[in-house]
């Protein structure tokens, strides 16, 4: 029988925030959160499935600026102590809350999960979880792919030299932590233009994402539309995302994370509880902020001082309905299609999410691919979770067509990281650039201080060009 393929694509990246002359920086926070609430969750999810001998496939980046965090030690000892502090206002929680019949239990629930973490983290993976995610794609679970150097929307840099940077430096990075080449890529935002395929292929990098318009509009158009690849005019193969499946994850109107049932993200106890408690766990500042404790659900369209109290095990039931549901619809689409396209290789759904939606935003996220995993492995027989990169293998024969310049922002082109908010760092980004091209050429011999100069030069233009400075910028 001829499957179809359905390919879960997540995408974990954070900008490089790293502040050593600080004994604690706001910043920094946001690996910590992705850190307990995403990447430790999501571990946990894969090794149970490869521990039960559950045959699954997911795509997974980890960008160079995460894994780069994630290997730093400073960082790494900083989490430990931002997680001991969870565990120990955990137990505090839990004394307050004694007796109420409400929230004792919801205070033991966090405690428990925290308490776990912290197992995980240290006694599991040692505190190095790119290790981890090395032994998934080891066991063939899991297909790690690369990404821009630092995360750079190549379709806005003016200089070939920093395109091919941001290539060769991530396939540079990603063979030191990985031990070989990537096999695709995340095109930074999938923002992609003609050419820049050029630079992949000199990478041998064998396939990428583009958004769903972006093979809509492909010359020429594309037969099976977003359902398979297309070949580029170099040889690289270009995926797109399924606009249907991820309107059900994504969508803040119909998706599965706005349920009533599911957690809150926006009630923290940080900000709601008593100001002298609670100062020990937010900024030094003083200033509030998230904890990560939570003890509402998002019950409907309501105000947040009317949300009801979160009930985990209603929620944990829901995450299992709904992922039974979103593999009910993913058969339906592929029995569909597959009848469409009579013959030829069957098709594929590429479903790409950001990663930190599945655990940050989406507290049940890591719940609900645990059973969409174990779901389709036992539960129905049309399709198979597998990567680009099996597909490719199993049907190499593809169409060729050209994508136009795309992205998968709002709008779809580049207004996000180009308007009348941001616009101005593109002068300095381009001239720095080319800056940075003639002192390259005008010391290609260098060695010594003059050497470790021109690569300290590199890494901070490389690290200026992030995306995320300009999304940060219009913000």
């Amino acid at each position: 029988m001829s499957y179809g393929a359905l390919s879960i694509v997540l995408h974990a990246h954070l900008p490089y925030v790293r502040h050593p002359e600080y004994p604690e920086f706001l910043e920094e926070d946001w690996l910590y959160e992705a850190i307990t609430e995403t990447y430790l969750p999501l571990l946990e999810v894969f090794d149970r499935c490869v521990d039960d001998a559950i045959p699954f496939r997911i795509t997974m980046t980890l960008t160079p600026p995460l894994v780069g965090m994630l290997r730093d030690e400073l960082l790494m000892s900083r989490y430990a102590k931002r997680l001991d502090a969870l565990c120990e206002l955990c137990d505090k929680e839990v004394h307050r809350t004694r007796g109420d019949a409400r929230f004792g239990p919801l205070a033991w629930h966090y405690r428990e999960h925290l308490y776990h973490l912290r197992r995980l983290f240290h006694d599991r993976y040692r505190r190095d979880l790119v290790s981890a995610f090395k032994r998934l794609q080891d066991a063939g679970a899991v297909e790690i792919i690369t990404c821009g150097a630092t995360h750079g929307f190549l379709p806005l840099m003016v200089h070939p030299e920093s395109i091919r940077a941001q290539i060769q430096v991530a396939c540079m990075h990603y063979r030191m932590h990985f031990g070989r080449d990537p096999r695709g890529i995340w095109l930074p935002e999938c923002g992609y233009a003609p050419g820049i395929d050029r630079y992949l292929a000199a990478e041998n990098i064998r396939f990428f994402f583009v958004d769903s318009h972006a093979l809509a509009n492909a010359v020429p158009r594309p037969r099976r539309g977003v359902y398979a690849p297309v070949y580029t005019p170099s040889g690289v193969a270009a995926f797109a995302r399924d606009p249907e499946s991820s309107m059900q994850v994504w969508s803040a109107e119909h998706g599965y994370p706005g349920d009533p049932v599911y957690r809150e993200f926006y009630r923290d106890i940080g900000w709601d509880l008593d100001y002298d408690y609670i100062r020990p766990y937010i900024q030094s500042t003083g200033d509030r902020k998230n904890t990560g404790i939570k003890y509402f659900r998002i019950t409907g369209k309501v105000a947040l001082g009317e949300k009801e109290p979160y009930d985990p095990a209603a929620a944990r039931a829901r995450a299992e309905a709904h992922a039974g549901n979103f593999l009910f619809n993913r058969t339906k689409q592929i029995e569909f299609l597959q009848a469409s396209f009579r013959e030829g290789p069957p098709p594929i759904v590429i479903s790409p999410y950001d990663a930190e939606l599945y655990g940050h935003w989406w507290y049940e996220g890591p719940i609900f691919l645990d059973h969409l995993i174990r779901k389709a492995a036992r539960d129905q027989d049309v399709l198979r979770l597998k990567s680009p990169v099996d597909y490719l293998s199993e049907h190499p024969e593809q169409q060729l067509a050209q994508p136009p310049m795309s992205s998968w922002g709002a709008g779809g082109y580049a207004a996000v990281w180009l308007d009348e908010g941001n616009d101005w760092i593109y002068r300095y980004l381009h001239k720095a650039s080319e800056r940075m091209i003639e002192l390259a050429r005008m010391h290609q011999d260098a060695s010594g201080v003059t050497r470790r100069a021109l690569n300290q030069a590199a890494r901070e233009l490389l690290l200026a060009q992030s995306s995320d400075w300009a999304f940060i910028s219009l913000r």
